[in-house]
């Protein structure tokens, strides 16, 4: 039952984000610029590159910071259960 609404969630996101292409173009002057200032040896485009790292780079260590936090506690969670399972006599951790 969960997988089914996980399969139904992940195809959601996939066409909402197939039929938001335009979302994904860049600008044709900003792409001009770049170009035109990459061949000239100018550094705007190192730049801006750098820049779009960056972006991208930001919310993908949220998602795992908050990944390894949600991670952590159920790991914690099931050796607790286990420890007071096996070992009933020892206070747990």
């Amino acid at each position: 039952m969960k997988i089914k609404k996980h399969i139904a969630l992940l195809l959601t996101v996939a066409f909402i984000a197939l039929c938001n292409a335009d979302g994904f173009s860049q600008c044709s002057m900003c792409k001009t610029t770049a170009e035109s200032d990459l061949s000239n040896g100018g550094s705007i485009a190192n730049g801006l590159n750098t820049g779009i790292l960056y972006l991208m780079a930001i919310p993908y260590l949220v998602l795992m910071t908050g990944g390894y936090f949600f991670f952590r506690k159920q790991v914690d969670a099931k050796v607790k259960m286990l420890w007071t399972k096996y070992f009933p006599s020892k206070q747990a951790r």
